[in-house]
C-alpha cells in the first residue's frame, strides 16, 4: 500500500496522511488552518510504499490533481509499466498524462542486465549479428560492441535493479 502526505502551503494548517483518493478527499475537507478557513492547496509527498512506486512519485511530478490516477497506476499497472513510463519520463525526457497516456504506447526496449557488455553478448547469442562460428568465438571484442551499443541504448537503476533500455 503506498502512503502520501498532504503537507500544507498554509504554515498555520496541519497535514495528514492518506492512502487513497477518498481518503484524502474525507481528511481535506475537515482541515481547517489555525484561523479556521479552509485548506486548500496542499504539497504531496510520498511516504511508504514499493521503491518503484517512490520512483513513479517522482518522475510525474504527482499533484493534488493527478494523485487519484497515480494510486489507479500503482494499484494496477504492471512492473513493466512501471519501469517504461519512469525510463521515458525521468531518463528520456518524455511527456506523460498519468490520466489520458498509456504505458504502453511508450516505445521503450527494456532488458534486465547489468551492463552493455552484458547486452552485447546477449545480441550475439541471439544471432543478431549473423551465425558466428566457434572458431571465432572467442575473437569477439564485447567491450566494442558494448561501446556501439551505447550510441543507442542506455544503463539506469530502478528499484534496486540494474537495466539497459532504449527509448524509441
Amino acid at each position: 500500500m503506498t502512503t502520501l502526505y498532504a503537507q500544507p502551503y498554509d504554515i498555520s494548517a496541519t497535514g495528514f496522511y492518506f492512502d487513497s483518493a477518498e481518503d484524502y478527499t474525507q481528511q481535506a475537507a475537515d482541515n481547517s488552518n489555525s484561523y479556521g478557513g479552509l485548506v486548500e492547496e496542499y504539497e504531496l509527498q510520498f511516504i511508504d510504499g514499493e521503491e518503484i512506486d517512490c520512483a513513479l512519485f517522482k518522475v510525474l511530478n504527482v499533484d493534488q490533481v493527478n494523485f487519484p490516477a497515480y494510486f489507479d497506476a500503482c494499484a494496477t499497472w504492471t512492473e513493466d509499466q512501471k519501469r517504461k513510463v519512469i525510463l521515458a519520463v525521468g531518463q528520456a525526457g518524455y511527456k506523460f498524462d498519468l490520466g489520458a497516456d498509456n504505458p504502453d504506447s511508450l516505445d521503450v526496449d527494456i532488458y534486465e542486465l547489468d551492463s552493455l557488455k552484458d547486452l552485447a553478448e546477449q545480441f550475439v547469442d541471439e544471432g543478431l549479428f549473423g551465425e558466428i562460428s566457434a572458431s571465432i568465438a572467442y575473437y569477439i571484442d564485447y567491450d566494442l560492441i558494448a561501446r556501439d551499443l551505447g550510441m543507442d541504448y542506455s544503463e539506469a537503476m530502478i528499484a534496486g535493479t540494474q537495466l539497459v533500455y532504449r527509448c524509441l
